[in-house]
């Protein structure tokens, strides 16, 4: 008799687990951005577009969509969400024409973006450089370099680890303000910082 029970209840989860998917994929909310994914497998596929719309893989392949809410998603996957890097920090400043010289309020707000990039663990900081369109191609590749490199030098000179600040330039390359050739924009002389 126990050994019937036994092998019922090995039966009994053997059928269970068949019917739990294989995967499940929860599309979470990114705050400002709209995102979707899509999901697809052996007997179909499916596009989940709004937050907390879910789809459910089944062994044999089957997608199945749902949608959640972001009690259940904490419910479930509480300890993995916590265990997720934070989001990248971004900021940009900028420079006086022609220079790697930061303006007056952007040498200001330096010491902000330092402090929130070491209250994180481990962080890394890349800073990429940018010019506008004013002068020749390879000078501004020159000077976007040079305005990478002196912001990283800031920010190692005030106590952040030189093996975690990346610099590199761009030149004229990614405006922020689309131009003509020659023109003298403010908001395309800078240097992007992302820290992660």
């Amino acid at each position: 008799m126990k050994l019937r029970l036994a092998i019922a209840i090995a039966l009994a989860a053997a059928l269970l687990a068949g019917c739990a998917p294989a995967t499940r994929v929860v599309l979470l909310p990114q705050p400002g951005r709209s995102t979707a994914v899509e999901v697809s497998a052996q007997e179909g596929k499916t596009v989940l577009a709004s937050p907390y719309a879910q789809a459910e893989v089944s062994q044999r392949g089957q997608v199945a969509t749902d949608t959640t809410d972001a009690q259940n998603v904490e419910k479930r996957y509480g300890n993995v969400l916590k265990a997720t890097p934070a989001a990248a920090l971004h900021f940009t400043l900028y420079f006086t024409t022609g220079t790697s010289e930061l303006t007056p309020e952007s040498s200001a707000e330096l010491q902000g973006i330092l402090t929130q990039a070491t209250a994180r663990p481990g962080g890394e900081i890349f800073v990429t450089g940018h010019t506008d369109t004013m002068g020749a191609g390879p000078a501004n590749d020159a000077l976007s370099l040079k305005r990478a490199q002196a912001v990283r030098q800031l920010v190692i000179d005030r106590g952040f680890d030189a093996d975690r600040v990346v610099a590199a330039g761009r030149g004229e390359r990614e405006p922020v303000v689309p131009t003509a050739d020659e023109v003298d924009e403010p908001k395309n002389r800078r240097v992007e910082i992302e820290v992660r």
